[in-house]
């Protein structure tokens, strides 16, 4: 049963009590009687607070009631997951369950629990009394499966043309583009929730082009300069310094590689001007036309920016009336004109009160889509005169918590744990996914497993604006997301004011407490995070789950015994070895993520970790070596070893794993490779060919193709990374059978197919394909297999030598129909578009040498039927590499000339390298 933020572990509990009452423990005679009576009693309480978790307000003593009973379900889970134990580890060696009432006695166990149950009745009667004065209510949430809603997306996906920024980004532009070729700073400064960020972005999209670079980083209000610094550098050129760089390295290298370069660069955020006086140093003066944009609420660091530059302040005005109606019925009823008529007034009295700002309209009209009458009306008085005048923080906050308190409980839980993470950190969505499958605040339902509901309630948060997406996969699935500053404001408080999660900058703070702390996020800026045998033996005795965000010592936690989630996001930690030698001890352990620039050392066992279900070790350097009884582990789900791609024998064992990632096929043994065909349940696979020796390589890609043919109804996702540039030469799999016709997602770059493969045409689901094939390889009739594929949105095709014959990309009504990315990376690509060929594709990029293209008499010279391509065609990006300067040049001036004749909507950038 699901664990939630309102009523605790209560229903986690009540599961275990029933164990407690069932056959395998019949022999703890009196106690067994003990729990009957004790698990009626917590059923009661459960629906009280589940009541109460319902009500907008509570007396004090109500409040004091349900803190009490929270708090009281974890003491008690935690004494019976001990007791639990204790039976399983003596029981593993003496047959313990199955012995004798006389081996109870002897081990001392019953007399234990019975004494640890006495004391939970007394507690249990202590709050008996006021409990009689509330009536019980019980929630059941739904069961039925969440997608994502396109209008949500839209809103961060196609914000210009939803939040009224043409003009101001179009202004903006004007000021940013001018002639002069000095750095030029720009700040745009307004209210939070207006639109700031939405709105760099779209000025980025719009002119990126003309820049040689360009990278967005986020400040926040207490920045660490050197990580942020640090992040710039490795988006501008890929690459990490040491972790033992100073700021002096990190800021001499970004200026080295900006020296002879135009950049773009948006810095997001800034709250103060002590920040801005570092960052601004590493960027040079180079009079290449560079350009820097930064954002604040404060108008004094707005200018500071801009002082000495040519810069300005922009600042940024809430929205008209007529845009404010655009954004608020677009995403409830799809329209203005879709609105019914019984809620137009109703409608106009909340965008009102709304008062322009886009923040308050993208919240409060995702919680009113789909909603009856009812709950416009309840919405409109709950608001009353919030937003008459200018709307100030403390108004935003009220009006995100009108979002919040209309959120079901299995979503507060879910959003309430995002305070888990640090302002403006991009969340990863399967960390996220798995940590509240950890945290069993997500539980399977009829027809769906746990995985499926925790996607439900995500893209519901989605929907409802509570959380903004960053990045999406070719298929819309959000990939990350992050949480708006002011609506982390709003979770940090409820999740203070329910001892929910415990966020310390400062990990001294922890001694001064005077209450168990259930959930740690230790966030300290960099520095290494030492908790000392006072901590742990203390406030942080009961710990559940800890995230770590820095560097840190996990020497201690290894004595925290209940956690069930830990998170260590090192990022640049400073010593370069993490040892995780006593994880084993955790015996209640269901996640473990490492993040971040360190090596790892692990236990050569740990099968103690019987719950662990996750293990993802995200490093770039090395695991030191894997445990040899990692096979063992009966409810692993997920497993990701980047630093070490070698896995012990006996892989197939892995009967529930779901995902496995950076498999090696040089580095395990062939016997793994075939024991992969046992693993029924693998949904999400990536294998990478390091080796040299392409014959060997070759061998094991058959056995490979063997292994996944029998359990290819469970593939979702399939990527095959190449070590080397020699891999390229492997071969592609011409057949499969029976064909992964359930694949989502295939990326087969690390190796060359001799033809298009005709078992592609059976993967109706696959939304995203990346492949290479020869030349020669590359027909009509395989054309038209891709043609096929009904939900393909997503397409790169290489090819390793330049096309001999022009391909034919066709314009039936059904071809492509709904393919929005075409990347053809090979040279000259001679192609020929159809007339409505490619219906919806949104973006086109290509690869040419001009000496190896037709001339013929067409303009376009390799692309035929330019004008065939739809009008909704947003980004044409072409690359030319001549043999001779002046044939690229003529090139990219017929081209130049032949898609702003057809497509001037588009963005265009045609280089020649």
């Amino acid at each position: 049963m699901a664990v939630s933020a309102s009523t605790g572990v209560m229903n986690s509990l009540l599961g275990k009590l029933t164990t407690l009452m069932g056959d395998e423990y019949r022999k703890l005679k009196g106690v067994r009687n003990k729990v009957v009576s004790l698990h009626e009693e917590f059923s009661s309480m459960n629906a009280l607070l589940v009541k109460l978790a319902g009500m907008d307000e509570l007396d004090v003593q109500a409040k004091v009631w349900r803190d009490q009973v929270r708090e009281m379900s974890y003491d008690i889970e935690d004494c019976i997951d001990d007791f639990m134990h204790d039976l399983e580890v003596k029981g593993a060696t003496t047959g313990f369950l199955k012995k004798t009432a006389e081996r109870f006695k002897k081990l001392k166990v019953r007399h234990q629990i019975a004494n640890k149950i006495n004391g939970i009745e007394a507690r249990v009667l202590q709050l008996h009394e006021r409990r009689i004065r509330y009536k019980l209510d019980e929630y059941n949430p739904t069961t039925s499966i969440v997608h994502i809603d396109p209008r949500a997306l839209a809103i961060f996906a196609d914000a210009a043309g939803l939040v009224g920024i043409n003009t101001p980004r179009d202004e903006l532009i004007e000021l940013l583009m001018d002639q002069g070729q000095e750095l030029k700073v720009a700040s745009i400064v307004g209210f939070g929730g207006l639109g700031k960020t939405t709105l760099a972005n779209e000025v980025c999209r719009e002119i990126k082009g003309k820049f040689t670079c360009h990278a967005f980083v986020s400040v926040s209000l207490k920045p660490d300069i050197p990580r942020l610094l640090r992040n710039l550098l490795l988006k501008l050129t890929r690459e990490q310094l040491s972790p033992s760089s100073s700021l002096d390295d990190v800021i001499t290298n970004i200026r080295e590689y900006l020296l002879n370069e135009r950049y773009f660069i948006i810095i997001d955020d800034l709250w103060d001007t002590l920040a801005w006086d570092i960052i601004k140093c590493a960027f040079p003066e180079n009079n290449h036309g560079s350009r820097v944009l930064t954002t604040t609420r404060i108008y004094s660091v707005a200018a500071a920016c801009c002082s000495k530059s040519r810069g300005c302040v922009f600042k940024m005005k809430y929205l008209n009336e007529h845009d404010s109606r655009r954004m608020f019925f677009s995403r409830i009823f799809g329209s203005e004109n879709s609105c019914p008529t019984e809620l137009v007034d109703v409608s106009m009295d909340i965008l009102k009160k709304c008062g322009g700002l886009p923040l308050a309209i993208i919240s409060i009209s995702s919680l009113l889509a789909d909603q009856p009458k009812t709950t416009f009306e309840y919405v409109r008085k709950s608001l009353g005169c919030m937003f008459d005048g200018n709307p100030t923080l403390d108004q935003m906050r009220q009006i995100l918590e009108l979002s919040f308190r209309n959120l079901p409980n299995h979503l507060k839980t879910c959003l309430l744990y995002l305070g888990m993470y640090p302002e403006d950190h991009v969340i990863w969505t399967f960390y996220l996914l798995r940590q509240w499958i950890a945290e069993v605040f997500v539980r399977p339902t009829p027809g769906l497993d746990a995985e499926d509901v925790a996607i439900s309630y995500f893209n519901e948060l989605i929907n409802r604006s509570m959380i903004q997406p960053v990045d999406t996969d070719d298929g819309g699935e959000v990939l990350s997301c992050r949480v708006h500053d002011i609506m982390l404001d709003v979770i940090r408080s409820k999740i203070e004011e329910e001892n929910f999660i415990s966020v310390l900058s400062d990990p001294d703070a922890v001694l001064g407490m005077h209450r168990n702390i259930r959930r740690a996020s230790f966030q300290c800026s960099g520095e290494e995070c030492r908790l000392t045998s006072a901590m742990v033996n203390g406030s942080l005795s009961k710990v559940r789950s800890v995230y770590a965000f820095g560097g840190f010592s996990c020497q201690s936690v290894m004595l925290l015994k209940y956690i069930r989630v830990l998170h260590l996001d090192m990022g640049f930690a400073r010593n370069n070895v993490l040892d995780l030698t006593g994880i084993s001890k955790l015996f209640l352990l269901r996640c473990l993520n490492v993040v971040g620039d360190t090596r790892i050392e692990l236990p050569s066992q740990i099968g103690e970790l019987q719950q662990l279900e996750t293990l993802d070790l995200a490093v770039p350097v090395s695991v030191s070596n894997l445990p040899s009884d990692i096979v063992s582990l009966p409810l692993l789900l997920h497993l990701s070893v980047y630093g070490h791609r070698g896995f012990p024998d006996g892989i197939g064992r892995l009967r529930l794993l779901r995902t496995l990632r950076m498999f090696g096929l040089e580095r395990n043994s062939v016997e793994n490779i075939k024991g992969l065909g046992e693993m029924t349940s693998l949904r999400y696979f990536t294998f990478q060919w390091s080796g040299n020796d392409l014959v060997e390589g070759a061998r094991r890609m058959d056995v490979l193709r063997s292994s996944l043919q029998r359990i290819s109804g469970s593939l979702r996702i399939l990527q095959f990374h190449p070590g080397n540039l020699d891999s390229e030469g492997l071969d592609g799999w011409t057949t499969f059978s029976p064909p992964p016709i359930h694949l989502r997602d295939m990326m087969m770059s690390g190796c060359v197919f001799s033809m298009i493969p005709k078992w592609f045409g059976h993967l109706r689901d696959l939304q995203s394909l990346r492949f290479t094939v020869r030349a020669a390889g590359l027909k009509d009739d395989g054309v038209a297999i891709l043609a096929g594929l009904p939900s393909l949105v997503f397409l790169q095709l290489g090819s390793e030598k330049p096309l001999e014959e022009r391909v034919r990309i066709p314009g039936s009504g059904i071809a492509f129909r709904a393919l929005k990315e075409f990347f053809l990376c090979c040279w000259a690509p001679l192609l020929t578009f159809e007339a409505g060929a490619m219906p919806v594709l949104k973006k086109l990029f290509l690869l040419l040498i001009p000496s190896r293209c037709e001339s013929g008499g067409s303009v376009e010279g390799p692309l035929d039927g330019i004008e065939h391509l739809p009008a909704g065609l947003r980004e044409i990006d072409i690359r030319i590499k001549g043999e001779r300067d002046e044939d690229g040049e003529a090139l990219k001036s017929s081209l130049k000339i032949a898609f702003e004749e057809h497509h001037p909507g588009a963005a265009l950038d045609i280089r020649c390298r």
